[in-house]
């Protein structure tokens, strides 16, 4: 388990999206009937005309669009009449898709709209348009937008899961909404070179999901297509729609030059001196070409991979296993669906540095496929074992390959097979592996097998002699089989996996070997769609894990109780109970937690976690009465003000005293003076106070770190844009008593999109 649940993401809280559009004149506001014989699809006929993209509809090309309604509310609702009217109008030109909306509303006053940061609006009211422009239920598009026109989009994968979605992906096209005085407009144009989909230039059959995003005292997920509640595949249920013939591309070329230019000063302890670094100044390039519609070829040189905003600091005391963080580098988030499959195989963030890398994806009438090939300036591994794992650097260059196919044999049926090569000085990890997925109705069945051979310098032997054993070229299988059953009211799932103690995955994020797990689980909802709490779910499992020569490693029981609620509420009732072996030794563990979280208003939500029980302190090899609590929000101030705040605190007391507490807070704030400026400031800090005369090894008494970070960027679009910052940071131990500053940096990024 988890040390804490983490809050509900603002997207995985949307699930699906869609919309369609009305006309300009004024509209009934009211409540929206359900249509006489609507059905969702159509021809999507070309315009004639111009259409500016400013968020007025009032451009005489709309009138030969084809009309929609959404016409359903799917959430709360089962298919009911939707309780608000939004119209669509969808139509295309030779180079580009156009969609508008006309979204109107009983009490516009209610309307949530805020100034954001793309992908960050999407607790607000919004509208969107969803194409599976292959029509195969895989993969589709998602790109949405807030009634001041900020933008949104994801890129949805049903190939290997239920409702994946990945809000990395940025994608370029244009977007303009307005407020009105019975709701707000919103106007889509979307480039084909954006897009990709089936070659032949003959008419196109995609499927398309219309969609709008209604939060009042409940969120209210609108489609302009009925899907049932007992529905595992939302991309499924979307209407047909037929048309865009001579849709052409361009000559789909990208060039994106940068500019990367930094200042970092350190120091060792207060009152020295400021060691200056020397400044760095990176140049690179990236280009992306599509010679046809259903490939990319990627290119990068000395490519920028720096991030711009700080990973969220995470809670990393009483834990053996090291720490997930998620992808934030342009060159591997663009087409990182392609490489996903049901074991972590590739963990982009362990290519660290890469002096250039390669990458290929596309799409065929019967499958999909990838490859990534770079050159890695060092060498950074995750070095697994049974009980813990960690990272450790090698001082050497790697060259890196990733190889991805699947094959479609149908709408149910698929394989796949997946590879990982990296290769430097008395060091190589080669992975390889084949997967199956099936689904059919309320039925999924998965499996992947995967085998791997590697070798090892003999200091990296040495160091991790526990994880790694004696020998220097180790190799392994994995393997893992799964099947699940989702119906309207029941779920049940049942999974086994086995990790040999040789196997690794250096490119990867596979953090335990050397142990076998099975998992046994189900549930129950009840939906009371006329009650304040409209949805009841049930949820247990069983789980057993064995170390490879036997030795039982954790045998686990857990329930919990959700209900969603009034103010778009959730509470979480949860409990847990088990046998867990450490060093030697069965420990019995057992706690109970709450989480809940709701909005008072529309512009304030509020979030916390309560978790008490009997917990192991790993380091002492004892247990202890644990206390865990977590304080979190986020507020709106005006239309572009936006405050976050996370705050965990974890207490160990046993033996007659408090072994440790430990703080993290992760708290920050920005200004969006319009959609393309915005400033943001992160505060981050972490305190862990520990009893020496409750450990046996010595321990630091106290340590405390902050850093905070200042960031001003200029976005024209994903691609153009100028970043500015600023950090600084401090810390303190037992050597260092007093809080000190010991780095600050300042920075400038500067990228320019090129479509010759």
């Amino acid at each position: 388990m988890k040390p804490f649940v983490s809050k509900p993401h603002a997207l995985a809280a949307a699930l699906l999206l869609c919309a369609p559009f009305a006309h300009a004149a004024a509209q009934d506001a009211g409540p929206a009937a359900q249509p006489a014989g609507y059905i969702p699809g159509g021809r999507i006929p070309k315009l004639q005309g111009e259409i500016a993209i400013d968020g007025k509809l009032d451009d005489a090309a709309w009138q030969g669009a084809l009309v929609q309604e959404i016409a359903y509310d799917i959430q709360p609702g089962d298919n009911t009449p939707a309780p608000v009217k939004t119209t669509v109008r969808i139509g295309y030109t030779a180079d580009a898709l156009y969609v508008a909306f006309h979204a109107t509303d009983p009490d516009p006053s209610k309307i949530r709209a805020h100034l954001r940061d793309r992908d960050a609006m999407f607790n607000d009211d919004w509208v969107g348009v969803f194409l599976d422009t292959f029509n195969d239920h895989r993969r589709g598009y998602e790109l949405v937008v807030n009634p001041l026109g900020v933008q949104g989009d994801i890129i949805r994968d049903e190939s290997n899961t239920n409702n994946q979605e990945d809000s990395s992906w940025d994608g370029l096209w244009q977007s303009a909404g307005q407020l009105t005085a019975d709701g707000y407009d919103v106007e889509f144009r979307i480039p084909f070179s954006t897009l990709r989909f089936p070659t032949g230039g003959g008419d196109q059959r995609w499927g398309i999901s219309l969609f709008r995003n209604w939060p009042r005292d409940k969120r209210h997920q609108l489609t302009s297509h009925k899907v049932p509640r007992e529905s595992n595949c939302f991309q499924c249920e979307w209407g047909q729609y037929e048309g865009l013939a001579g849709a052409q591309q361009g000559r789909n070329l990208e060039i994106v030059p940068t500019l990367t230019m930094g200042k970092t000063q350190t120091r060792d302890a207060a009152g020295q001196p400021w060691r200056s670094d020397d400044t760095s100044i990176e140049p690179g390039v990236d280009v992306s070409w599509a010679p046809s519609p259903a490939m990319t070829l990627n290119a990068t040189i000395n490519p920028d991979f720096s991030q711009v905003e700080t990973d969220q600091l995470q809670l990393d005391i009483n834990n053996s296993f090291a720490l997930f963080y998620q992808e934030k580098r342009p060159f591997f988030l663009e087409g990182a669906d392609y490489f996903t499959s049901q074991f972590n195989v590739l963990y982009t963030r362990q290519i660290a540095d890469p002096d250039f890398g390669l990458r290929v994806t596309g799409r065929t009438g019967s499958g999909a496929y990838g490859a990534i090939v770079a050159r890695d300036a060092t060498t950074l591994l995750l070095v697994p074992g049974v009980l813990g794992s960690g990272f450790e650097q090698l001082d050497q260059k790697a060259n890196v390959a990733v190889g991805r196919y699947r094959y479609d044999f149908n709408t149910h049926f698929s394989v796949g097979a997946i590879g990982t090569f990296r290769q430097g000085d008395n060091y190589a990890n080669n992975v390889a592996g084949v997967d199956a997925r099936w689904q059919q109705g309320a039925h999924t069945a998965t499996a992947q097998f995967l085998h791997s051979q590697s070798e090892y310098p003999s200091d990296i032997v040495d160091e991790y002699k526990d994880e790694l054993g004696a020998d220097p070229t180790p190799s392994g299988n994995a393997w893992r089989a799964e099947y699940a059953f989702s119906n309207r009211n029941w779920n049940f799932d049942t999974w086994h996996e086995n990790i040999d103690p040789g196997f690794r995955a250096d490119l990867g994020f596979m953090g335990q070997v050397g142990y076998d797990k099975s998992l046994v689980g189900g549930g129950h909802s009840w939906y009371r769609d006329d009650k304040s709490f409209n949805r009841i779910n049930v949820y247990a499992d069983f789980d057993i894990t064995h170390r490879y020569d036997g030795q039982l490693l954790e045998r686990e029981l857990e329930g919990q109780v959700t209900a969603q609620g009034p103010k778009q509420s959730s509470l979480q009732l949860h409990g847990m109970t088990r046998v867990r072996f450490w060093q030697g030794t069965l420990f019995n563990e057992s706690y109970v937690d709450v989480n809940a979280n709701f909005r008072p208003t529309g512009n304030l939500q509020l979030g916390a976690y309560l978790q008490v029980g009997t917990m192991l302190d790993l380091d002492a090899e004892k247990t202890g009465r644990r206390t865990m609590v977590e304080v979190w929000g986020n507020t709106n101030v005006g239309r572009g003000v936006a405050l976050d705040w996370d705050v965990v605190r974890q207490r160990m007391r046993r033996d007659g005293g408090t072994a440790f507490t430990a703080t993290v807070l992760n708290a920050g704030g920005s200004w969006q003076f319009n959609p393309r400026q915005r400033v943001r400031l992160t505060l981050q800090g972490s305190e862990v106070k520990r009893d020496q005369a409750l450990y046996v090894d010595t321990v630091n008494a106290t340590s405390r770190d902050w850093a905070a970070q200042m960031v001003y960027s200029y976005k024209i679009n994903p691609r153009t844009a100028l970043y500015a910052g600023a950090s600084y940071g401090a810390f303190m131990d037992d050597e260092n008593p007093t809080l000190f500053g010991n780095t600050r940096s300042v920075f400038v990024k500067l990228s320019y999109g090129w479509q010759p």
